[in-house]
């Protein structure tokens, strides 16, 4: 349901300040924010992975990684605000992790965009068993296997 909203909105490109008068613009397309927000939370500690689409699903069987599964861009009169979908590990503290990336998304961006973040939602949507992990792995094992 979310998804559909946000897939019906209109993808602008947004336009950075211009510091040298006179050379041009330059802009960056929502998906770049997001790709950047999305390698960034998966390199935090205590991630297990991002709640993805069934477009980001069969991509990721195709081959093709999809860096900016589980974030949505949102672009309002007050500025940028990101929301991050994901599932962390058990055991992880939420509040530590969800702060760290809340705080590591936004001094990315600015460090590679030059843009402020308004708002960085985090919304765990489930934490994902040591056992669950070990399954995950056995299966992708198979997987690997059976295609040889």
């Amino acid at each position: 349901m979310i998804e559909e909203e946000l897939n019906n909105v209109e993808e602008v490109n947004i336009p950075l300040e211009d510091k040298h008068v006179g050379q041009g613009a330059i802009e960056i397309a929502p998906e770049v924010l997001e790709i950047i927000s999305g390698i960034t939370v998966n390199e935090i500690d205590g991630v297990y992975g991002m709640q993805g689409s069934f477009k980001s699903g069969v991509n990721e069987l195709l081959g093709r990684s999809s860096h900016n599964k589980g974030i949505y861009l949102n672009s309002t009169d007050n500025g940028l605000s990101i929301d991050v979908y994901c599932y962390l590990k058990y055991g992880a503290s939420v509040p530590k992790v969800a702060l760290e990336m809340q705080t590591k998304i936004k001094e990315q961006i600015l460090f590679m965009s030059d843009l402020e973040i308004n708002h960085i939602n985090v919304h765990v949507v489930g934490l994902v068993t040591p056992r669950e992990v070990e399954k995950h792995r056995a299966s992708l094992a198979k997987g690997m296997e059976d295609q040889a």
